[in-house]
């Protein structure tokens, strides 16, 4: 079962080519805004936003999902809540806490048809299972670079429950602290790191 609100460190590691991760020091850009979360409880706000949250399985132990605030136009009743279903990021490899973030990202954004996860490389956080490169349509298009913007807004957002290390997205590198102009390119895909929460058993339950 994942358990949500894992503390995220202040500083991120490593600086190198690729898919390196440089220290985040710099107060960053504003984050992008999110427009259209999916599947989600509203709850009463001020006039004008929408607060969005999860309370499902609170009566089962279940520990409570993602909040963003957000517009309502993807709005859905309680029912609708459920357990994520697998995405369409390949799961085999994945540690938890990934596995929760890329089954979200396909759930919140159904345009999305390619993540990628475990793959070689020099570095370790897609060979051990603790990234996804989401596949934008289009990267380069005006939507394109938005559907990219929502989707980093999206995972820091929800950071805590994702237990996002950071995200990179054109060449500027995020983390739930901050962000930076970064040179490491991901032009094409967002890629999300998490800290991983370890292999799964096949008990767990991800939940929206």
């Amino acid at each position: 079962m994942i358990l949500a609100a894992f503390a995220v460190p202040a500083v991120m590691l490593l600086a190198a080519g690729g898919d390196g991760y440089p220290v985040a020091k710099e107060t960053a850009r504003a984050v992008p805004e999110v427009s259209e979360p999916c599947c989600m409880e509203v709850v009463a706000s001020a006039p004008g936003t929408i607060d969005w949250a999860v309370a499902a399985g609170a009566a089962d132990g279940v520990s409570p999902g993602y909040t963003i605030a957000a517009s309502s136009s993807r709005a859905y009743s309680r029912q609708d809540l459920r357990v994520l279903p697998a995405g369409v990021a390949p799961e085999s490899g994945l540690q938890i806490k990934t596995i929760l973030v890329a089954r979200a990202v396909s759930a919140a954004f159904p345009e999305i048809h390619n993540i990628g996860g475990v793959r070689p490389d020099a570095l370790r956080w897609h060979p051990n299972g603790l990234a996804i490169d989401v596949m934008i349509p289009n990267p380069g298009s005006a939507q394109g670079i938005a559907l990219g913007n929502e989707i980093v807004a999206f995972a820091l957002k929800n950071a805590d429950h994702f237990d996002l290390q950071d995200a990179i997205w054109r060449d500027v590198y995020y983390t739930p602290n901050g962000s930076r102009a970064s040179g490491l390119g991901h032009y094409d895909h967002v890629h999300l790191t998490t800290k991983g929460g370890g292999y799964p058993t096949g008990s767990e339950m991800y939940l929206r």
